[in-house]
């Protein structure tokens, strides 16, 4: 620390906040991160656990011997880097074909930081590196969320992601939905019908998406109000998506302009969730 021109702070590791917990420091630890092209881990680790965990326990090659515990991540965006658990390793056993399977048990007294923590990866070549590869945290946040905003055509939202966003109010999504105003698309997954609205207030689509969330899905639509009132649950059926982004000085008569087009193009009014 430097003291007349300033200060230089340190950054705190990820592996002080795991010592403090209690993790052994003289145990043999391996840092996992996945992240693999073609593999939507960050929905498998949510949706789907005891599959994220077949996933992590089998690998091509026995890159974990020896190893005592594993520090789990999920890759984000960049080198962000979002952890997941600690991991005991049992024992290990080769198939047949050649890969071995893990069996790990998760370690507990590290749920306060479980799906909170970010850290950057050092060396992202290298997936899995011994603990002494000091990480800093560079976030820790509420909790896990679906990802990191990268642009208005690059995400589907399902209704509970978008309770998620909106409860949680993730600065990266407030900022670039709240200034922008667009047409967007709710899909009814379980129908595969589809409704177009638009969003053209002073809070853009943020605020009416926000209001999705606050009516229980239905947004005050006629249509999705039906189907909600008659389930409670119906809403976490509904996926949203933007269709086009409209200027900022759009009027509201140019809003609904374009609303209509696509509901012309997608047929909604005729067979889909729209009625006007």
């Amino acid at each position: 620390m430097g003291y007349g021109g300033g200060c230089t702070l340190r950054m705190i590791t990820i592996q002080e906040l795991l010592f403090n917990r209690g993790l052994d420091q003289l145990a043999k630890i391996k840092l996992v991160r996945h992240k693999q092209t073609g593999h939507d881990l960050y929905n498998l680790y949510r949706y789907n656990r005891n599959e994220f965990l077949a996933y992590q326990n089998e690998q091509a090659k026995d890159v974990f011997n020896k190893v005592n515990f594993i520090v789990s991540f999920v890759g984000e965006e960049g080198i962000r880097s979002r952890f997941v658990g600690v991991y005991k390793i049992l024992n290990c056993t080769q198939q047949k074909n050649g890969f071995f399977i893990y069996e790990m048990n998760e370690v507990r007294g590290f749920e306060d930081l479980i799906e909170k923590v970010v850290i950057d990866w050092k060396n992202p070549i290298s997936w899995h590196q011994w603990i002494s590869n000091e990480m800093p945290v560079i976030e820790i946040n509420q909790g896990l969320r679906h990802q990191q905003f990268k642009d208005y055509f690059d995400f589907i939202l399902d209704f509970k992601e978008l309770k998620e966003l909106v409860y949680n109010k993730y600065i990266d999504w407030v900022r670039m939905l709240s200034i922008t105003k667009g047409v967007y698309l709710i899909s009814d997954s379980k129908t595969g019908k589809l409704y177009v609205g638009s969003a053209y207030g002073e809070d853009g689509i943020w605020g009416r998406w926000s209001n999705y969330v606050i009516t229980n899905g239905h947004g005050n639509n006629k249509t999705l109000k039906e189907l909600v009132s008659k389930d409670e649950n119906y809403a976490f059926n509904f996926r949203f998506s933007i269709l086009m982004l409209l200027p900022k000085t759009v009027t509201p008569d140019e809003a609904i302009s374009k609303e209509l087009l696509f509901k012309r193009k997608l047929g909604t009014n005729s067979f889909g969730l729209n009625n006007n």
